[in-house]
């Protein structure tokens, strides 16, 4: 367990703090320009936190925390032992646009190369539009589990019609989304596993 030390200047100083600050934003797809808007914090503070040159103070590090969707204790990884990290209902990061709702049910681990998402699809609606992810990484591989509804996958121009407990898996560095024509909302599970190799 990371144990947290608050320096006589106010400081925090825990061990490769940096580098952790560095792999989450890049998880996130954020350029430092992009984190210090959403933290408040320069981008050259930032930048000197994360090659290590300067330790956050407490109430920095607090602002880099919820700019990257987390506690400061989920940063700092005070609440993590045994390498298990429980993700409460309440704490999943989500967003909705669109009549398409995503929560992100893994954390934003450095090194992760999965992720769990939920997506609900209101009727009419489809993932894929103004906003949402780009197309994942070359390699990247999707599987997709139907838990409620039928859906329909659109996937480099093909269509796959998908029913209820129905999954499929694809390579998801390819363009695809997937639309709601029902009247009913959709349930996706959603996992994203980053850099395979096409067989």
């Amino acid at each position: 367990m990371t144990t947290l030390v608050r320096d006589t200047d106010g400081s925090t100083s825990a061990p490769a703090v940096g580098e952790r600050v560095r792999a989450l934003r890049e998880a996130m797809d954020l350029s430092l320009r992009d984190l210090a808007e959403r933290t408040g914090v320069s981008a050259p503070m930032l930048s000197q936190v994360e090659r290590g040159e300067t330790s956050p103070t407490l109430a920095v590090a607090t602002k880099i925390a919820a700019g990257l969707e987390l506690s400061l204790s989920q940063l700092l990884r005070l609440d993590e032992a045994n390498h298990v990290v429980v993700t409460r209902r309440a704490e999943r990061r989500g967003h909705r646009r669109a009549g398409h709702s995503v929560e992100e049910l893994t954390p934003p681990l450095p090194g992760q190369r999965a992720e769990l998402s939920l997506h609900v699809l209101d009727p009419g609606a489809s993932t894929g539009g103004p906003g949402d992810p780009p197309i994942h990484e070359p390699g990247s591989r999707e599987t997709i589990y139907l838990n409620s509804g039928s859906a329909a996958l659109v996937l480099d121009g093909e269509r796959y019609e998908l029913s209820d407990g129905d999954a499929v898996t694809f390579d998801a560095d390819l363009p695809h989304h997937f639309e709601n024509d029902g009247a009913d909302p959709v349930e996706l599970l959603a996992v994203v596993a980053a850099g395979l190799r096409r067989s």
